[in-house]
């Protein structure tokens, strides 16, 4: 059951275009897996275009001249309507499901995922029963496949930056919480948490961060000044 969420501001700034590019792919593929931020998507989107309307509406001196654009707009020939759903439902049907694999599993990716599958690099190995795939967003972000094997875990850290998480497949806690697929996780230099997958099918996630973390625990500290290499 997912239990985090993009926050009421950040779903808002989505529908507005006003988030950075790499949080809005993290609410869309987020949303893609959750009805119901589609859902408050779908009403913040509504009611941006009904303030658009009425903007539009005020803009006109003469209302009759309003009356008579939108009287031609909206009157379109059924065939189009008729096209338009057609085109629909075949794009519905041609949609097929997109997947990343590791060590002979499969695992489903969200549809805004999809068109990062060919950017995608070779998975390797970590510490701590970890496996990582870049994935090249271009000047959006940092972002990374991150597969936490059974009893897998990241070192203590905390965040120079800002981290998203989306989970994709699987659970995992790390002393703040405990996250299920789907759930939507923000992090930045205020927490201090240590992921760990405890369940047997480990845990797939999807991460984007702006800058390395900073290991804060034991022997782990001592790769700081190489943390970029592991988690930029």
């Amino acid at each position: 059951m997912i239990k985090f969420h993009p926050s009421p501001q950040q779903i808002t700034e989505f529908v507005e275009g006003s988030l950075t590019p790499a949080v809005s792919l993290l609410v869309s593929a987020h949303s893609d897996m959750c009805e119901q931020c589609q859902m408050r998507i779908e009403s913040e989107t509504e009611s941006l275009a009904a303030d658009m309307v009425l903007e539009i509406e005020e803009s006109f001196d003469e209302s009759a001249q309003f009356g008579d654009m939108l009287s031609q707009v909206t009157q379109a020939p059924s065939s189009i309507e008729s096209d338009a759903r057609t085109s629909k439902e075949t794009s519905s049907f041609k949609e097929k499901s997109v997947t990343i694999e590791l060590d002979g599993r499969t695992f489903k990716l969200p549809r805004t995922l999809h068109r990062y599958i060919d950017k995608t690099g070779n998975w390797s190995s970590l510490v701590g029963k970890l496996w990582q795939a870049p994935v090249d967003l271009g000047n959006q972000g940092v972002a990374n496949f991150i597969f936490m094997g059974s009893g897998g875990s990241v070192p203590e850290h905390t965040h120079r930056g800002t981290e998203y998480t989306l989970v994709i497949d699987g659970e995992f806690s790390d002393g703040l919480a405990n996250y299920d697929t789907g759930d939507f996780i923000f992090m930045d230099g205020n927490k201090t948490h240590t992921p760990k997958s405890d369940t047997k099918e480990g845990c797939l996630v999807f991460s984007i961060v702006d800058q390395p973390l900073h290991f804060t625990s034991g022997l782990a500290r001592l790769l700081n000044p190489f943390s970029h290499l592991f988690f930029r």
